[in-house]
């Protein structure tokens, strides 16, 4: 079981360039090119992903990506001992990088050693050996070495194994901590820990609780939800538990076990960086009557309190608004394209009537129109109901996010009073909002034991529902309303220059992270106008068409630079996604182009503002309407002027596939030195060391 790591996996005393993606990327080939894995940048797509998620570097200089990828084939640890740091997060360089690469479909044999790999990197001797080794094949030993050690720790389920140094002493009749405190009245606390991957944070994590509770004379149980499996808590551990901490970035499973219990809520790497802070404030929510509590139904997912534990309010409400928006979309685009077909079918006169035909016919009582009028009005009648859910939906899903299951009622009632007072998406914003704050408000309140069961049912739905919608009847709705009045007439009256500047303004943003926040903004902006749209009012409509069309530009423009324009000028595994790419950009796939903008950012996201700029200022230019939020070119009933549409798009994938080669020629990054035989980042300029 030690065949994870061999010598051609060990980079020592190597410069891999001044970006974490490029050690990362460094050593997802020495994978591949190993016979470990089939793709390294398919590897590296997956690692960076986890990366993105969370920074996995920590302290002592050492940093930790890893990935389950179905690129790889067995196993493999890769390390890189680097001669220049690299910063892995903020404020902390890593000398020390350790890529942990498993199948999608890994042994649960194979996970527990990853895990227990992970682990190791707790212990300070483990990691000084590691600096001070002299060759490839020392650090080989070293590695097996541990993970032979902990053979009987691996074979043991990885909750108790945790658990053991602490719980243990704990359990033993005549156990005294070191305060003189009798065993029987030493205060315990019982943990979480979960990361996406499940393979080194959920138990590094563990680890360092176990240990800062140790130092705190603490009785100290964990459940590791991890890939390797996990084993629930026992019921009566947990319910003598004065407090729980979670350390999560996932949902926590069958979180309502904890119910009323003291909660502390983070990232799981904080339970890394920050394990006495978090024993320490833990202990102070045991003694807090007003501290948070797990509600009855478990409340906010783990995912979303972890997130929220560690970001500011402005991060917090971007993805409270964006949760909104993607629980919003499909109803959109069902709605959207149902409506498109509708008009396809029976014409753009049908819908003024569409209602009252229905009403008043049937497929043996046709109108005078015929079928395609009374098919047409069935599903113009059909798209609208559709469309009709997109501000409650929009508004229920903020509250859900903020507030979880308790948040959907008020959030909804809130949304369809938005539409009652004509305040539109920005009215489904504030009462999504609203509603949501309400209901996390209350689900902090600690009622009686026979009133929580109706709290999240009963209770929360009520009063929140009260408080949301009443406020918008009663104060803030008709403001809202006018501003969405004008914020009509002002997209009405966009012509000329204004309306391409507006097309050039949004391509810009879709273009420039592909897929990240900017361009979830700009997206988000046409999705939520959408529904405004109407055949005398078409501004949203065109919105969505320029914001698309830029969409499809940046996976154009790099398919098109690396497999047609120049070759050469590309590794191979970026050819081959060149070729993916195209599809994904027809697709209306922004993120086909995020493994070129990885490897190269400055020059490839250059490219693509400019590229998707032309695009969108070109479909604004040219009145291009879209009634599909998505879909691409395989949604064409739904777009207007779709000759302008594909015109917009084949000029800004030209200007942009131009673009990023003539930058690769002439615009040379300076040289990185490396030692010789080290593995770099593709694409870049190299010196030998």
């Amino acid at each position: 079981m030690s065949d994870i790591i061999e010598p051609d996996l060990v980079v020592l005393d190597a410069d891999l360039g001044p970006e974490k993606s490029g050690v990362i990327r460094a050593l997802a080939a020495r994978v591949a090119e190993s016979g470990r894995a089939t793709d390294a940048e398919a590897l590296f797509a997956d690692a960076w992903k986890r990366e993105e998620q969370a920074p996995t570097g920590l302290p002592g200089g050492l940093a930790i990506p890893h990935a389950k990828s179905p690129a790889v084939k067995q196993a493999s640890l890769a390390i890189a001992r680097l001669a220049r740091p690299v910063e892995f997060d903020e404020g902390e360089d890593a000398d020390l990088v350790f890529l942990i690469a498993a199948p999608d479909t890994a042994a649960q044999d194979h996970l527990a050693l990853l895990s227990t790999l992970a682990r190791s990197l707790m212990r300070d001797d483990f990691v000084a050996s590691l600096r001070s080794a002299a060759t490839a094949e020392e650090v080989v030993g070293i590695v097996q070495g541990a993970l032979t050690a902990d053979d009987d720790e691996a074979e043991v389920d990885s909750a108790d194994a945790v658990a053991a140094p602490v719980a243990a002493s704990a359990a033993t009749a005549d156990a005294t901590p070191a305060d003189g405190v009798a065993a029987s009245a030493r205060r315990s606390i019982v943990a979480v820990t979960a990361c996406p991957t499940g393979i080194a944070h959920t138990y590094m994590a563990a680890d360092a609780l176990a240990a800062a509770a140790e130092r705190a004379g603490v009785e100290y149980h964990v459940e590791t939800q991890g890939s390797s499996g996990a084993k629930p808590l026992d019921p009566a551990v947990i319910a003598a538990a004065d407090a729980v901490i979670f350390a999560v970035d996932v949902d926590v499973r069958d979180k309502g076990r904890f119910a009323g219990k003291p909660m502390v809520q983070v990232p799981v790497k904080r339970g890394i960086d920050e394990p006495d802070a978090l024993v320490a404030k833990a202990l102070a929510a045991a003694s807090d009557p007003s501290a948070p509590r797990v509600p009855a139904d478990g409340g906010a997912t783990g995912a979303t309190a972890a997130v929220a534990g560690g970001q500011s309010f402005g991060a917090n409400l971007k993805r409270w608004l964006l949760t909104g928006v993607s629980y919003m979309i499909p109803f959109v685009a069902a709605g959207g394209l149902i409506v498109a077909l509708a008009y396809l079918i029976g014409g753009y006169e049908i819908g003024e009537n569409a209602g009252e035909i229905v009403l008043n016919n049937a497929l043996w009582n046709l109108p005078p129109g015929g079928l395609s009028e009374y098919i047409g009005s069935v599903l113009i009648v059909i798209g609208t109901a559709s469309m009709a859910f997109l501000v409650p939906a929009l508004s229920g899903y903020i509250a859900y996010a903020m507030a979880d299951r308790p948040g959907i009622a008020p959030g909804f009632v809130a949304g369809s009073v938005a539409l009652v007072l004509n305040a539109g998406f920005l009215g489904g914003l504030v009462g999504g909002l609203l509603a949501g704050a309400a209901a996390m408000w209350l689900g902090r309140l600690r009622p009686p034991r026979w009133l929580q069961g109706l709290m999240p049912v009963v209770i929360i739905p009520l009063l929140a529902s009260l408080f949301s919608s009443g406020l918008l009847l009663l104060i803030l709705g008709a403001p809202i309303a006018t501003l969405m009045m004008w914020l009509t007439d002002w997209l009405n009256s966009l012509t000329g220059v204004s309306a391409i500047a507006l097309g050039a303004i949004l391509g810009l943003m879709m273009g420039f992270d592909l897929g990240g926040p900017i361009n979830k903004v700009a997206y988000a902006f046409a999705v939520t106008g959408l529904a405004a749209g109407t055949i005398e009012n078409q501004a949203p409509w065109q919105i969505m068409a320029a914001v698309m069309a830029a969409g499809m530009v940046p996976p154009l423009g790099m398919a098109l630079a690396s497999t047609v324009l120049a070759r050469k000028l590309f590794t191979e595994p970026e050819r081959e996604n060149g070729v993916a790419a195209w599809l994904l950009g027809l697709s209306f796939i922004s993120e086909g182009a995020i493994p070129f903008a990885a490897a190269d950012p400055l020059r490839v996201i250059a490219s693509s503002m400019v590229g998707g700029a032309t695009a969108g200022a070109i479909c604004m230019a040219a009145g291009v309407t879209s009634q599909a939020p998505h879909g691409g070119i395989f949604v064409f009933f739904a777009i207007g002027n779709f000759g302008m549409f594909l015109l917009a798009i084949l000029v800004g994938t030209l200007v942009m596939g131009f673009m990023v080669v003539a930058l690769k020629r002439w615009a040379r990054r300076a040289p990185v030195a490396v030692e010789e035989g080290a593995t770099v980042p593709a694409g870049a300029a190299v010196t030998a060391a």
